[in-house]
């Protein structure tokens, strides 16, 4: 409630001098603020290099606060290196990194991401909506199937490099100055960005990017791009057009939709030179700019956005209309999980597994049960109906459970049917 409090005196304060430069902040950064995403942090997670656990951290957590707070005044409080370990992507063999931050650093860095969605959530445009309250992948896919409805022609589907190891340190502190002049918050964002990584013992410098794993990460990348991709589109790029021209953006994949060729060509140009300004790139062999639209005819071609495969398509009554299916890399990545994950659990209780392959199944649709999308949700469905068959096959040892003995026993326990869950109309 504390935290909640100071956090509404920065929104009245950005909304009342929109034009003013916030001049105090670490005030908010307290015992009582600290104590509140105390509280909100889950239990039993990895611990960075510290080795602090919540549960170690609040054995004596009056005490700990009040030396971290105690720090903080004096300066002498540094975030601690982010441990980095490597686990297994999605349907693959090869591995990604992740971050994860000391203790004491994930709560500071909690209230300072807080203060900073207050700070720039009203600054953001409509079209911006990955880590944002109230907006979600739907959302932007919503929005962008909005846009290819109407006057859209070409498609320019873009793929930042390596965003958030990229992100240029000096930039995005003048980005931050532009809305902050408290001085002392903006040295502890320096710290946060200049913290470093620990692999396996070794430290690492981290002269660009962001916080891998931190809290404040998503606020920062949101407010780089902002600054770097959404307010020039919207003030220079859409202006200069004569034709349509717009963008949906989640965190760092971004769809552009221009109505004229011409237009959308020079502006692929424009938007390779404008990320290199700010140490970005281009990913040209991820990105290409694409014929769609209700006029492209057989030359339209398909892109992919938030795990959804873009296509151009007929309503039953003939008329154009953009749709979605689950794209084959993800659903590639799907089943290779799911494969993995019930070969692994085939000997518990059948009714149990039942239950936990529909837990699978029913966030899978959640997700990917959009209009047009049934018969890839069907497919899914088939692709585990036939995992679990051949599972409980090997289970009995005697390769005698049949299709006609599998459907008796998923009347007994039924695997959770396909159900479009999203409208997009």
């Amino acid at each position: 409630m504390i935290m909640l409090t100071g956090l509404s005196r920065i929104g009245q304060l950005v909304e009342a001098y929109p034009d003013r430069k916030l001049q105090t902040l670490m005030h908010i950064i307290n015992k009582e603020t600290i104590k509140e995403v105390h509280k909100q942090q889950e239990t039993g997670k990895a611990n960075g290099v510290d080795n602090v656990s919540k549960t170690v951290y609040e054995k004596d957590l009056d005490a700990n606060l009040e030396d971290l707070i105690s720090r903080m005044k004096t300066f002498s409080y540094r975030p601690q290196p982010v441990r980095r370990v490597f686990i297994e992507k999605e349907g693959k063999k090869e591995l990604r990194p992740l971050g994860i931050p000391a203790y004491e650093d994930k709560l500071v860095q909690s209230v300072m991401a807080a203060i900073l969605t207050e700070i720039y959530e009203p600054r953001f445009y409509d079209f911006s909506y990955g880590f944002r309250e109230g907006r979600n992948c739907h959302d932007a896919i919503k929005s962008l199937n909005k846009i290819l409805k109407g006057k859209t022609n070409w498609v320019i589907d873009a793929d930042i490099k390596s965003f958030f190891d990229t992100v240029d340190h000096d930039w995005m502190i003048k980005f931050l100055e532009h809305e902050i002049a408290d001085k002392n918050f903006i040295r502890y964002i320096k710290r946060f960005l200049k913290s470093g990584i620990m692999e396996s013992g070794k430290y690492m410098d981290t002269d660009t990017g962001v916080p891998q794993g931190g809290n404040i990460s998503p606020i920062l990348a949101n407010v780089y791009l902002h600054y770097v991709l959404d307010m020039w589109f919207e003030l220079r790029v859409k202006k200069a057009c004569t034709g349509m021209a717009e963008m949906v953006r989640y965190a760092d994949d971004v769809v552009f939709c221009f109505q004229n060729k011409e237009e959308a060509r020079k502006f692929y140009e424009e938007l390779k030179e404008r990320l290199a300004k700010f140490g970005l790139e281009l990913s040209e062999e991820k990105s290409k700019i694409i014929k769609f639209g209700r006029y492209a005819g057989k030359e339209a071609g398909k892109f992919d956005f938030l795990g959804f495969t873009h296509i151009t398509g007929k309503s039953r009554e003939g008329y154009y209309v953009p749709k979605l299916r689950t794209s084959e890399k993800k659903l590639k990545a799907k089943r290779a999980k799911v494969k993995k994950w019930i070969r692994k659990n085939i000997h518990i209780p059948i009714g149990d597994l039942v239950k936990k392959i529909n837990l699978r199944l029913q966030g899978h649709y959640n997700y990917y049960g959009v209009s047009f999308n049934y018969m890839k949700l069907q497919g899914f469905y088939e692709y585990v109906k036939w995992v679990l068959k051949r599972g409980l096959m090997r289970r009995s040892q005697k390769d005698k459970t049949t299709w006609a003995m599998m459907d008796e026993l998923l009347k007994r326990f039924p695997l959770v049917q396909p159900r479009l869950k999203v409208s997009l109309w």
